[in-house]
């Protein structure tokens, strides 16, 4: 099989990427003269927000999107609703 430049694959690795999601790990310990000193430890999630939500990353932050969503739409709904009686009452005067 040899390599080939396709345009098409980097769209594949997306598509898996956004779908199924991927997880990267690391663990570095900093040493010296092998004492350790640092150690760090790493972890990061790539995925669609649709996955992420799926496994219960950001699910509070999706929680609270969706509040704020809905109370801006009420929000916009009640001003809908006071502009179209005052204009209603507008014009019986």
């Amino acid at each position: 099989m040899r390599p080939r430049k396709d345009d098409e694959v980097l769209v594949d690795v997306i598509d898996v990427l956004l779908r199924d999601g991927a997880v990267l790990r690391a663990d570095i310990i900093v040493s010296i003269a092998e004492i350790p000193l640092v150690g760090i430890k790493l972890t990061a999630a790539i995925a669609g927000m649709e996955t992420m939500t799926e496994y219960g990353l950001f699910q509070r932050w999706d929680t609270r999107r969706r509040q704020a969503a809905l109370a801006s739409s009420a929000d916009e709904e009640s001003a809908d609703s006071l502009e179209n009686a005052n204009v209603r009452s507008g014009e019986q005067r």
